[in-house]
């Protein structure tokens, strides 16, 4: 199947490989045989459809300790997930919510202000909030990598024994767009593994890194090697939501976002990242939607395909995946 025949189902509402339940019929391939990677799809934005796309996934968060990776949004920005939206399947899981502090200067540079600003948005209601870094940071290798050697992360990551990836899927400022690849690079690094990030290994200085920013091409590579370390850390212990709402050109890292630019799409699952985020930018190049422009504009200004190409390159997933929608 090519890709663009998938996206085209979630605009025209068609299911892929004869699925209308939570489990597809028939396994697609590519032209060398090898199975394709599932990305499942819910239209309806509902705390029992993300239940239920997670419940598709076929693959548990089990352990000790299970990681929710999301972001708590900045202070100011209403557009990151809802609370009320996730609590069901966080609880169900017995999920930790974690977050990295920033490297820039706002309300969630420092741990005692990101605690507080998850706690003004609602998240520490509904589950502990770790803030990875709190207590010091650890060095994960990069294999393989054109740049970066190590991706510097919280030394609390160790702790855990499953990681949920649950993101919400808009534009980002510098990225072009933030999904699942961002969520488990520059979400996941320490300040100073977000200055590495952004220096393309430069700078681990967060008052230096602003100043020392590469072509934009090599900070897309750079963010695919940072997710590389976490991939390669976690295993197979690791599954990814994406829910497309609030569709803002600017990420939740924005305290002033743009206003929201096109209608929502929907919730979208996988165990590979790579598609996962391939088939949401499908999902909005192939809308409807004439505000799709102002999102496609901010993906493709900052070269936001070559995350996904170079992510590729490295044996993180794959851009050609078999959509399955449920009903």
């Amino acid at each position: 199947m090519k890709k663009a025949v998938m996206a085209l189902a979630i605009a025209t509402g068609m299911s892929m490989a004869g699925c209308t339940g939570t489990k597809a019929q028939t396994t697609a391939t590519d032209a060398q045989g090898k199975e394709l990677p599932k990305v499942y799809f819910i239209k309806e934005i509902t705390p029992e459809n993300i239940v239920k796309i997670y419940n598709a996934l076929g693959r548990k968060a089990q352990g000790k300790n299970v990681a929710v990776k999301l972001s708590t949004g900045e202070a100011g920005n209403p557009n990151h997930l809802s609370p009320a939206l996730i609590k069901d399947l966080v609880q169900s899981v017995n999920g930790t919510i974690i977050e990295g502090n920033t490297a820039y200067a706002g309300r969630r540079n420092t741990t005692a202000d990101h605690l507080k600003t998850a706690e003004e948005h609602g998240f520490t209601a509904i589950a502990d909030v770790d803030i990875l870094d709190a207590d010091g940071q650890v060095s994960l290798p990069i294999e393989g990598g054109r740049h970066l050697k190590e991706d510097i992360v919280g030394k609390n990551f160790l702790n855990y024994d499953f990681l949920m990836v649950l993101s919400h899927f808009k534009g980002h400022p510098m990225g072009g767009f933030g999904g699942a690849l961002k969520n488990i690079s520059i979400g996941i690094a320490s300040p100073d593994g977000k200055a590495n990030i952004h220096s393309a290994g430069k700078t681990q200085d967060v008052a230096k890194v602003w100043d020392m920013i590469p072509d934009q091409d090599i900070f897309q590579e750079s963010m695919a090697e940072a997710s590389k370390a976490i991939i390669d850390h976690v295993g197979d212990k690791v599954l990814y939501i994406n829910v497309a709402n609030n569709l803002s050109v600017d990420c939740d890292c924005v305290a002033e976002p743009e206003p929201v630019s096109m209608a929502d799409i929907g919730i979208f699952a996988s165990l590979d990242p790579v598609a996962l985020d391939r088939a949401c930018i499908d999902a909005v190049r192939n809308s409807d939607d004439h505000g799709k422009i102002h999102l496609i504009e901010r993906i493709d200004s900052r070269h936001g395909m070559h995350n996904l190409e170079y992510a590729e390159q490295l044996g993180l997933g794959s851009q050609t995946y078999e959509l399955v929608e449920l009903k």
